[in-house]
């Protein structure tokens, strides 16, 4: 039984570590908190579903098109919400990303109703055995298109030139600019990356378990932040190892525990990395010079 919730615990902490690295991105380089973000990842599952039920594509079409919806929302939302508050105070920009989640919230009511819709499967999905261990085809699915987004973020971040642009935006903004770089278009296509990465996550969850709804991106939304916390807020490599973390410690508590404190868990992790490392595993603590 261990093993069997491990493996359910890692397929479902790779997607909490697709959100959560959009979280974890656009704080390192606009020092925000993007709260809109679990919006977007409920937007890009709707997008998903559409292509797959309504248009017909296969799934990995659908998957490639919800996320480049999701991220021209996120550019979208980044010029209107984000973009006017950027030299205003922190808490003007958390009350501006709090009423662009509800505004996309409520349009998502509008438009497909409260009601949870399904999300057909676009393949049968078969199951193995491994060591004892019951693992669906989807659920490799899951990992495998996982492990290959990351990778490419990491390659993306590291070996090209908008990397380089967007490692030194996260360093020293003005002096980035200084050097010719334009700041606001390094934003804008990290709000893009962040947004297609929580829209390939909402696809895959969609899928798994069947169903989308318009509420379906808060809980995991939050518990995307909290993995990014968990990580070290502004760190990749954090996000991931925290997402991780966080889907291993929810099916373990639910597993050996009552499932009626599923979503508490979480919240307790944050917690508890507030009071005993608020850098989070990864993170390191930096002090302002005044």
């Amino acid at each position: 039984m261990f093993s069997q919730q491990l493996v359910n615990g890692i397929v479902l902490g790779s997607t909490y570590a697709l959100i959560a690295l959009g979280y974890t991105m656009v704080y390192g380089i606009a020092e925000l908190i993007n709260f809109a973000h679990g919006e977007i990842y409920m937007f890009g599952a709707f997008v998903g579903m559409i292509m797959v039920t309504i248009v017909g594509l296969p799934f990995l079409p659908a998957l490639i098109i919800a996320m480049l919806a999701a991220a021209l929302l996120g550019v979208t939302v980044e010029f209107i919400a984000y973009r006017p508050l950027r030299k205003s105070s922190r808490l003007a920009a958390l009350i501006s990303a709090i009423g662009a989640s509800i505004f996309l919230q409520n349009a998502a009511l509008l438009r497909w109703g409260p009601q949870s819709q399904g999300f057909p499967r676009p393949f049968e999905p078969s199951q193995i055995m491994v060591a004892g261990v019951r693992i669906s085809s989807l659920q490799i699915y899951i990992l495998v298109i996982s492990l290959v987004l990351m990778v490419a973020l990491h390659f993306l971040i590291t070996k090209t030139k908008i990397g380089k642009a967007m490692r030194a935006t996260a360093q020293d903004k003005e002096t980035a600019a200084l050097m010719g770089i334009n700041v606001n278009r390094v934003i804008s296509f990290t709000f893009a990356i962040g947004s297609a990465l929580g829209a390939a996550a909402g696809v895959m969850v969609g899928i798994y378990f069947n169903s989308v709804s318009p509420m379906m991106g808060l809980l995991p939304g939050l518990k995307g932040f909290v993995a990014a916390v968990l990580g070290g807020i502004g760190n990749i490599p954090g996000a991931m190892l925290g997402g991780v973390i966080l889907g291993v410690a929810e099916t373990m508590g639910v597993a050996y525990g009552d499932s009626r404190y599923r979503d508490a868990i979480a919240f307790a992790i944050l917690i508890i990395v507030l009071l005993f490392k608020p850098s989070g595993l990864l993170g390191k603590q930096v002090q302002d010079k005044v």
